[in-house]
């Protein structure tokens, strides 16, 4: 029989420890996100991944909130993140400071996630859109490549909070050699 792990055997960093964790060269950009619950879930992913930033663009909630801290459960006090009323500004800079831009949307031409390759010596900002309208066209218009997470289902989109993570996990697993 396998015996669970307790909270204290699972060696989890402290919020100070994490502050000074080497990150994998990522940033997650969210661009009009409506739910506060999705903005603390992709918290909470940006911390398991150990990302090095997450863009709060828009309307996009920020803390300190209760409804994200919800989801969240403290990963608003242990990943690094900013607001950016502009996304276009905010990409513009991540582009001059050599990020390569990646929307997660549907596209014509988007590249399915498990056929692109991840260079792990390239900086990435992944970029996230709204629960409705996806990311926007000008946005999608300013990035390098447009990432799509192949589906077989009847549903054509996944939740915003699920599409991070299945994404983080991708470029993090890529990092670590998983």
């Amino acid at each position: 029989m396998d015996i669970k792990l307790k909270n204290e055997e699972l060696g989890r960093k402290t919020v100070e420890e994490f502050k000074t964790l080497k990150k994998i060269p990522l940033v997650v950009v969210l661009d009009n996100v409506r739910s506060l619950h999705n903005v603390g879930s992709v918290f909470r992913s940006c911390d398991a991944f150990a990302i090095e930033t997450l863009y709060l663009c828009g309307f996009t909630g920020t803390p300190p909130n209760k409804e994200i801290n919800k989801t969240a459960l403290g990963a608003t006090e242990s990943v690094n993140w900013k607001h950016e009323s502009d996304i276009i500004d905010l990409l513009i800079k991540l582009k001059q400071d050599g990020y390569t831009l990646c929307a997660v949307e549907q596209t014509q031409k988007a590249t399915p996630l498990h056929t692109y390759t991840i260079d792990t010596e390239k900086k990435y900002a992944l970029v996230f859109g709204n629960e409705v309208e996806g990311v926007q066209q000008s946005v999608v218009d300013n990035c390098d490549i447009v990432l799509e997470i192949a589906q077989g289902g009847t549903k054509h989109s996944l939740n915003i909070a699920v599409s991070a993570g299945v994404v983080l996990w991708e470029f993090f697993k890529k990092h670590h050699s998983l």
